[in-house]
């Protein structure tokens, strides 16, 4: 337990207590309810402070954070507004289950019934999502409420914990230092799931294991994975979105399922049998007329081995033991030819990328509508920690990147980036810079929401000028790089695909954020 006054403020116990519990990275945007607490982490000098300029950078960055540490992040954010403005990448944070703690400030107890500008429901804010919320009452057990979120946030699956913090209790003396409690470990495995997984894997159907989460994360679950397909012959598959993935030359590769409906449909359709692994039966990410909602077969029998607060790892080798498969290693050895100069398209980008990420990358991958295309770069590239949208919601890439450089400061971080989706949350640049973060931005400027498009014909609409004019980026044009030089970070515009190779490679070799705008 790290030494500490035997009189402090409660914002001062909730900090101690949380660092001594292994927390030491806090994510803020602070108004004046958490001053607090900005005075607390000044004054014991003990969690790095990063500042974002926007909430929604915030809990981004305490994401990827999490996704790379394998621990929480704690984050500190402005009542009820400033939650509206992180809520977004804290859904997708949600989905991709990582463990994270939110301090969320509140006005003090006494100023509660009085509706002052900023009141709102502070905790019905939070309800949607957070897995867990609770409003501090008194000085004295509020590190006792921090030491319970951080529980719940590190059980199994890892969850979004927040507690609201009434400016009072943080600014009252009467604090007291809280011990850590066990958080809850994954379920056991249940015997029945791994009789019906070993018949499926038996019967001589068509059958597909469905990985995710900590599988996804293991490149000794990825082997034994493999091992069991190669005694089987069942086919392999991860969700559409995924939080990591182990990925590159020599691993296990794993395909996705597609995005596009009528793909994902096509992809699924021959399977009878599906063995789910920390995975969830597998659905549109929206409803088309005329299509199913579930991917799967109507027919097919699923059997969940392990469900989302199970140990996948453990499970795969216990149906290994069970079948007597022996692991077995990726075949894929060799990088790509190097595409030679001409246009940047998507047939060459996958071999561009693959040829210049550098060892030990860690890939961030918002690229949306090209993210088909760029995906494969990630298998045939070198070893490589991949990281992805999972929630769905647009504005994650750049704040994901930006927390996961501060947990891997030794790793060159890549960000493959929409246009669109970059504007959402591009003060992050500033973060990057402000920290002086490896990170390499490519904005993949198709200068359009791309992939709404497409959209609009999946619903059956039939667009004019004036509906595709709502998805089109230009009048005027966005200018990523006078953007990015505007927050610190200097970059380049490309359009030859031995350009960008050139221009990836030089600035992952230095330190310091990057950006390169790739017209598409």
């Amino acid at each position: 337990m790290t030494d500490h006054p035997e009189k402090m403020n409660g914002a001062e116990s909730v900090v101690r207590s949380l660092n001594s519990a292994g927390v030491d990275v806090c994510f803020a945007n602070p108004g004046t309810s958490e001053m607090q607490f900005v005075d607390a982490l000044d004054r014991t000098k003990l969690m790095r402070c990063v500042l974002g300029l926007s909430e929604g950078v915030v809990t981004g960055a305490a994401d990827g954070y999490a996704r790379m540490a394998e621990k929480p992040a704690v984050t500190l954010l402005h009542l009820a507004p400033g939650f509206a403005n992180a809520a977004a990448n804290l859904h997708n944070a949600r989905k991709a289950c990582v463990p994270m703690v939110n301090l969320v400030g509140d006005h003090a107890l006494r100023h509660q019934k009085y509706d002052a500008p900023l009141s709102a429901d502070v905790a019905g804010a939070c309800a949607p999502f957070s897995d867990w919320v609770h409003s501090g009452r008194d000085a004295g057990s509020f590190a006792a409420d921090a030491m319970e979120a951080l529980r719940v946030a590190k059980g199994a699956p890892g969850q979004i914990a927040t507690l609201i913090a009434p400016a009072d209790i943080g600014w009252d003396e009467g604090g007291k230092i809280a011990a850590e409690s066990q958080p809850d470990g994954p379920v056991p495995l249940d015997e029945d799931a791994l009789n019906n997984a070993l018949r499926a894997l038996e019967s001589g159907e068509k059958t597909v294991i469905i990985v995710a989460n900590s599988v996804l994360e293991n490149v000794t679950a990825l082997n034994i994975l493999q091992g069991i397909a190669d005694k089987t012959g069942a086919d392999i598959l991860a969700p559409t979105s995924n939080r990591r993935m182990e990925r590159g030359l020599g691993r296990v590769a794993i395909s996705k399922i597609p995005y596009p409906i009528d793909a994902a449909l096509d992809c699924l359709a021959p399977y009878s049998r599906a063995i789910l692994v920390e995975a969830v039966p597998p659905v549109a990410f929206f409803a088309y007329p005329g299509k199913p909602s579930l991917l799967l077969p109507k027919d097919c029998d699923i059997v969940t081995l392990a469900g989302l607060d199970g140990d996948g790892p453990n499970a795969l080798a216990a149906l290994a033991d069970r079948i007597g498969a022996k692991p077995s290693t990726a075949r894929n050895t060799a990088l790509p030819e190097r595409p030679q100069a001409g246009p940047i398209t998507p047939k060459n980008i996958a071999a561009a990328l693959s040829n210049t990420f550098p060892e030990d990358a860690i890939i961030v991958d918002e690229a949306i509508s090209s993210g088909g295309d760029a995906f494969a770069a990630g298998d045939s590239a070198k070893p490589n920690s991949w990281l992805a949208l999972t929630g769905g919601s647009i504005g994650i890439g750049i704040p994901l990147s930006t927390g996961a450089a501060i947990a891997c400061p030794d790793r060159p971080v890549i960000t493959l980036q929409a246009d669109g989706s970059a504007m959402y949350t591009i003060q992050g640049l500033w973060t990057q810079a402000r920290e002086g973060s490896n990170v390499t931005t490519i904005i993949l400027a198709n200068q359009s929401y791309e992939i709404l498009k497409g959209e609009l014909h999946n619903v059956g609409a039939q667009p004019g000028a004036d509906a595709l004019s709502m998805l089109n980026l230009d009048r005027p044009e966005l200018d990523f790089v006078a953007l990015a030089r505007g927050m610190g970070v200097p970059g380049r515009r490309v359009d030859d695909v031995r350009d960008l190779m050139r221009t990836i490679e030089e600035a992952a070799a230095e330190p310091g954020p990057f950006l390169i705008e790739v017209m598409i």
